[in-house]
């Protein structure tokens, strides 16, 4: 089932089996829902063996403090096409000593809308210690932290960090995942030689096999030729 949204902050009403799906979006938005693995996308966890998976959004521990919505296992989907990409990446990383530790993949369109309540509620701030604590909640939105829509949603980003095989730990980035600040930019200086090193080598190994970068979170990364640029899905995360 397809959804064309058009306008700002204007609500479509779908009925059958997805129940009723408010969307406020910007622009023009394909908005598919009841998408499975079985149409483009695949589990991360079997197209890539040998990464790690720690989905936070289907957690307590991340910015909201609650399991987010449409995380219905703790598992990662991702296109095809990204999942093949991927698998590179992480062939190289073994090759070099380390694994790919995955926190998130494809976000649901029902994920993001959580986010965006969650933002507007500004008395709630029970994880702000954790992940912002030098920026007042109600600036989040505004400064682009959060937003109506996400690339996760187009199924081909990537959330991710290096794990060491050989201290059997993540690597050292300098920063924690989902920080809220001018720290997880990948350019970040204040940081030591070794951490910004680090970025750098994750850097490297993700551009190398099809990835780009954004400038605000050194751990976010999207395939080049993503198969869905137009189109944001939202079924649930769940094999």
């Amino acid at each position: 089932m397809t959804v064309f949204v058009k306008g700002k902050n204007m609500k479509k009403k779908m009925f059958g089996i997805v129940g009723a799906l408010a969307l406020t979006l910007t622009g023009c938005v394909q908005v598919h829902v009841g998408v499975g693995t079985d149409n483009g996308f695949v589990s991360l966890a079997e197209a890539v063996p040998d990464v790690i998976l720690e989905i936070r959004y289907y957690s307590t521990y991340n910015f909201v403090g609650e399991r987010v919505d449409g995380y219905e296992r703790p598992c990662a989907l991702i296109t095809k096409e990204a999942a093949a990409a991927l698998k590179e990446a992480s062939d190289d990383c073994v090759k070099r000593g380390y694994r790919l530790k995955i926190y998130d993949a494809y976000r649901p369109q029902r994920a993001v809308s959580h986010f965006m309540r969650w933002a507007k509620d500004t008395k709630d701030t029970r994880m702000k210690r954790a992940f912002y604590p030098n920026l007042d909640k109600s600036v989040l939105f505004a400064q682009g932290y959060i937003a109506e829509r996400s690339r996760h949603s187009r199924g081909s980003t990537v959330d991710l960090t290096l794990f060491d095989m050989k201290t059997g730990k993540e690597v050292d980035m300098g920063g924690t995942f989902d920080w809220f600040g001018r720290e997880s930019h990948p350019d970040y200086k204040d940081i030591t030689k070794e951490q910004f090193a680090n970025r750098m080598l994750l850097r490297e190994i993700m551009l190398a096999h099809g990835f780009k970068p954004i400038a605000e979170e050194w751990w976010h990364f999207t395939l080049v030729n993503e198969p869905y640029p137009d189109t944001y899905f939202d079924f649930p995360v769940r094999n």
